[in-house]
């Protein structure tokens, strides 16, 4: 994998360590209800505060995908995430992420400031989305669903988790190459708590460098989720312990970005894994 990916004037540099995304959520209804910004001026002080904390990515979203959600109109998406994303760019240069699966609401967040899209159903959603990411040549996110949120973790099974999702990312990223996506904007992520089981979402951490074979950066999203509150018994605002313990395994088995809800707690821990793996012997 390369150590930069670069479009445009832009650039994420892998070099110096894992990056943090800090996760933005311009909804009423997400699982953590301590990460729920529903106003716009809410939104755009806990940016600050993310920024501040030194988060590499903000990811912004304006509809939950929490399991069992209900989707929400193009419209209503555009209402929630579009004047937060003016807002923080009338003070800061960080890059942007449009959290979205509909086309019409990317398109119009790039427009207004954002530079990469993280898409759940990986281009499956909305047939445009390819098309505006081959016209744009920006990074995109491809991650690993079966179903959809509303119904995703009604019966999920796996006979073979990790081989599973290998070749189903692999066939996701067949299916942009031939939309004419660049592969070297493409970031996987294999979807930890989207139609999966907890034995799933362990045994990806664990095989986490079978999924090194695409040459890509490894996107992972486990921050607060329900499968740290099963192993832990605790509930969803007590579970940072559990959480930065989870993403330190998988930057030590090879992920590339950690997406959180806590970026200082998250920067900290990428500083302390760092040192440890620097230290001259």
């Amino acid at each position: 994998m390369p150590d930069v990916m670069r479009w445009g004037n832009r650039s994420l540099d892998f070099a110096g360590g894992p990056l943090v995304m800090g996760i933005l959520n311009c909804t009423p209804d997400s699982f953590y209800p301590g990460s729920r910004r529903a106003g716009r001026e809410a939104a755009i002080r806990k940016a600050g505060e993310m920024i501040a904390d030194g988060a590499d990515i903000l990811d912004i979203g304006g509809e939950s995908s929490r399991p069992g959600a209900e989707p929400i109109s193009a419209s209503e998406e555009m209402r929630r995430v579009c004047p937060v994303v003016q807002g923080i760019r009338e003070t800061s240069d960080i890059l942007l992420s449009i959290d979205t699966t509909k086309a019409s609401v990317a398109e119009k967040a790039i427009e207004n400031g954002c530079n990469m899209v993280n898409d759940i159903s990986a281009l499956r959603s909305d047939p445009e989305m390819k098309a505006l990411l081959s016209e744009r040549h920006i990074p995109v996110v491809l991650m690993h669903m079966r179903g959809v949120p509303r119904t995703m973790q009604e019966s999920p099974h796996y006979r073979d988790t990790i081989k599973e999702i290998r070749e189903e990312i692999g066939g996701f990223i067949a299916s942009a190459l031939d939309a004419g996506i660049s592969r070297d904007l493409m970031i996987i992520d294999p979807g930890i708590g989207f139609g999966k089981r907890q034995v799933d979402n362990l045994r990806i951490l664990k095989g986490l460098p079978e999924l090194r074979c695409f040459g890509m950066p490894i996107l992972i999203g486990l921050s607060r989720k329900s499968f740290i509150g099963n192993i832990l018994n605790c509930e969803v605002d007590e579970r940072l312990i559990g959480t930065i313990a989870a993403n330190t395994v998988a930057i030590l088995h090879g992920a590339d970005i950690v997406r959180v809800h806590d970026v200082r707690e998250a920067i900290e821990m990428v500083a302390m894994i760092s040192a440890i793996q620097n230290v001259q012997m």
